[in-house]
């Protein structure tokens, strides 16, 4: 696999913060805690707790940073949640606009190179390490969307991973879609994939608006990630299926997907018109079953209705007439 070694990473966050402790000493920006409030509360709906987390915090509000420098060059970034060491650390805002805003990186190193990427989710050690300016994604794994906009272009956006190494490499492509361990893992830059299951697709590297369920080896036809717009599905080819029982699948010209009776040769034939009935029979008798069910019911709640209108008749008959009392002088 092309994924970084863990050393090449926290050797470049340790780069990066000891670049940062070269310059001028920079006292703390968070404001004092609330007084009688638990520790780590701060003004602004903001929280913090961990060495220098939200250290360079300015006008943002609503940021959450648990962990070791966890936010720590937020600025007027608002809206971030940082929970684990290193998580958003490099995220921030400093001028008008919402760059930097609505990230959620829960792990260590998750979304540790993050500038001004907004509205991303990352979940897991080193998820979306090296998103910088993306937005939209949504990593979920150990490693999943690691070098999504390594290239700092920020069109990497609109990705969705859900698997450890689920599309590890992708560097540039965006609206793809992983769901499983490796899924989509050799994706550069391609775009509009969907991949189900473990290394679904991983074949696939420049490859556009290819759907792939289980994994598919490219020795198949040789095409597994080269043709555009293309559907593979696993454990199709080569199994055994009774000719003259079988359905075909087809699409027709408008891209409606169906299916069609075969003979034993294989050739398509007309369903017959009893077995094209069936479904509309059964669909009939069903609600005729149903129209029955609710006429015998009401008949039963008519037959109640009148029993206790005639039991309540017979009470008002049998109540005794009323006395009148007559006070003597």
């Amino acid at each position: 696999m092309k994924n970084r070694s863990s050393l090449k990473i926290f050797t470049t966050i340790l780069s990066v913060f000891a670049c940062i402790g070269l310059l001028p000493t920079m006292q703390a920006q968070l404001p004092p805690e609330i007084p009688g409030n638990p520790d780590g509360c701060y003004p602004a709906f903001t929280t913090a707790e961990g060495c220098n987390a939200l250290h360079q915090l300015l006008g943002g509000i609503g940021n959450t940073a648990v962990g070791w420098y966890s936010n720590f060059l937020a600025g007027d970034a608002s809206f971030n949640t940082g929970v684990g060491a290193g998580t958003l650390a490099l995220t921030s805002r400093t001028g008008v606009g919402t760059e930097g805003d609505s990230n959620t990186a829960v792990g260590t190193a998750a979304m540790i190179l993050n500038l001004s990427g907004t509205r991303n989710t990352a979940v897991g050690t080193n998820a979306l390490v090296n998103n910088m300016i993306a937005s939209e994604n949504n990593a979920v794994g150990f490693f999943a969307l690691y070098n999504n906009d390594s290239s700092g272009g920020g069109f990497a956006s609109a990705n969705n991973a859900f698997g450890a190494f689920a599309l590890a490499n992708n560097i540039d492509g965006a609206f793809n879609s992983a769901f499983g361990a490796s899924a989509l893992g050799g994706v550069t830059t391609g775009a509009l994939n969907t991949a189900l299951g473990g290394f679904a697709g991983f074949d696939i590297d420049v490859g556009n608006n290819i759907n792939v369920i289980g994994v598919v080896q490219s020795g198949i036809d040789g095409t597994l990630g080269q043709v555009n717009n293309s559907t593979y599905i696993s454990n199709i080819i080569g199994q055994d299926v009774p000719i003259a029982e079988a359905f075909i699948v087809f699409i027709d010209s408008s891209g409606k997907l169906g299916t069609g009776l075969v003979d034993a040769a294989g050739n398509r034939v007309s369903v017959p018109a009893s077995q094209a009935s069936k479904p509309q029979a059964m669909s009939n008798r069903k609600v005729e079953e149903l129209q029955a069910t609710v006429a015998r019911q009401q008949k039963q709640i008519d037959a109640l209705t009148a029993g206790l209108q005639k039991v309540s008749a017979q009470l008002e008959v049998s109540k005794p007439a009323p006395q009148v009392v007559v006070n003597k002088p």
